[in-house]
Formats: structure tokens, sequence, C-alpha cells
């Protein structure tokens, strides 16, 4: 059985990671795979959003904990440097769906933790099943924290909160991670899979270009001063106003009807 199951399909890739009997734990075949289908579609034109979720009843219960207790702990018996770089290439998936230019989605159907957390956090949005559970979850496992975790959930949540959910490792449930920042928004398990392709979709079918510029513009937003976000606005916003789409939004406003986007 594939440890990712790929579809693309309507404009949307989505990738679901398939581990259903380890709530979806890592593997070096899942991690190479959710990496490789990023990087083809950053350059897929027929790719417009990108959902990521987890087979069964969990999202991603992070790294194989099992698997570091029977290898003697999370390096398997590398030592700090080459595990560091080891581990620095597969955590380029979290990097990747936080800037490639299309949107990401997490469709959070239960457990997200560790690592599975943190792939999350890297995505633009999150939609959770009802009674989900989050847990950074490295404390209890004596480890510091990977796949950007620590970074995203600071700029989410700020840094007060983001401490205590690393250094304390407690488990919040779905509305809990909605009321502060972690979700976008929480619906009954039932509803999740449509919920989350609904939203894919209307971000498939939306002006393409723009949105990967608006994508740019808000990644820089979380590093760069004032002054280097407002040249960068500029510059991207003159970018969108000779394509296409533009000119069929504006005509389509004057019209009064929905516009038809073509992604250029």
């Amino acid at each position: 059985m594939a440890d990712l199951l790929i579809d693309k399909s309507e404009g949307v890739l989505t990738l679901t990671m398939n581990r259903p009997e380890a709530k979806n734990a890592l593997t070096g075949e899942m991690l190479e795979g959710l990496c490789a289908e990023m990087r083809g579609a950053e350059k897929d034109p027929e790719i417009g959003a990108i959902l990521i979720t987890g087979a069964g009843r969990a999202f991603c219960a992070g790294g194989d904990v099992k698997g570091f207790a029977a290898e003697g702990g999370a390096n398997r018996g590398m030592g700090p440097e080459d595990a560091a770089g080891r581990l620095r290439s597969s955590m380029e998936v979290s990097r990747l769906l936080h800037e490639i230019p299309k949107p990401t989605i997490a469709a959070i159907p239960g457990a997200a933790a560790g690592a599975g957390l943190s792939i999350a956090l890297a995505c633009d949005m999150r939609i959770a099943a009802e009674g989900a559970k989050f847990t950074t979850a490295f404390t209890k496992v004596g480890l510091s924290g990977d796949f950007g975790g620590s970074w995203f959930l600071t700029r989410l949540v700020g840094t007060a909160k983001a401490r205590e959910l690393y250094y304390l490792s407690d488990i919040i449930l779905a509305e809990e991670a909605e009321r502060i920042g972690i979700v976008n928004r929480v619906v009954s398990p039932e509803a999740l899979a449509d919920e989350a392709r609904t939203l894919a979709l209307r971000l498939a079918n939306g002006p393409r270009v723009a949105l990967g510029f608006m994508k740019r513009n808000l990644t820089l937003a979380e590093t760069e001063p004032l002054g280097r976000a407002l040249d960068q606005e500029a510059l991207n916003h003159s970018r969108t106003a000779i394509t296409e789409d533009h000119r069929e939004a504006a005509k389509s406003f004057v019209e009064k009807r929905a516009p038809v986007f073509k992604g250029r």
C-alpha cells in the first residue's frame, strides 16, 4: 500500500498521507513523495490549489516514535550533523507548502501532532473536523521540534501562546484551535472532505496569477519591513494589472456576472 495517495482533478492536487493504521506517521517514502509532488505542482499550470489530508481518522501523528525507540533514538544511529542534514532535506515539504505560489489547504480529520502539526501549520489555510486533536508533542518525546512548527506557530498565535504549546505539549481540541487562530474553521467530520474540496476548487478556479502574487506578498510580510513590503506590493499589483484575468474581472463587474478566470 502506497504511503501517499495522489489525485489531480479539476485543478486541485490532493495529497493524502496513507498510513491510517499508524495515524499517518511520516515515513521517508511519504516525505519524498510530498516534496516531489509539491515541486511538480509549482511548475504545473493545470494545478491551481493543493489540498493535503490524512487517511482514516487522523491527519498525521508526526514522526514514527515506535521506530525511534526500536533504533535507539530519532537520529537512527547517525551523529547530529549528519542527521540534521537528512532531516533538513525532509523538512523542505514545509517550506514548499508555505512558499509555493499556489494556495495550500490542510484538511484535518483527527490528530495532528508533532511534525504532522507542523506540516498543517505550513499550509495557507486549515479546516478541521470537530473534535480533532492538536499537540506539538515534542516535550513528551524529549525533542525540540522540527518541520518549522515553532516558526509557524509563533506567527499564528503569538510568542507567549506558542511557547506554552511547545513547552507543555498539551492536547487542544479543534474548537480551541480555531479560537486561538490555529485553524480557520471547524466543521462536522462528515462535512470535512466536501468543505475542504469546495474551498480548494474555489481557489483553483480563482485568478491564479493574482493569488500567487498575493501569497508572495503575505509571505514577505512575515519577515520584511513595511517599506520593502510596499515596494513588492506595488510591483506585484502592477504585474497582475496586465493579466487577462484582471481584464475579465473588470468586464464581468460592469456586466454584473461572475468572472471566468483562465489563470493568465
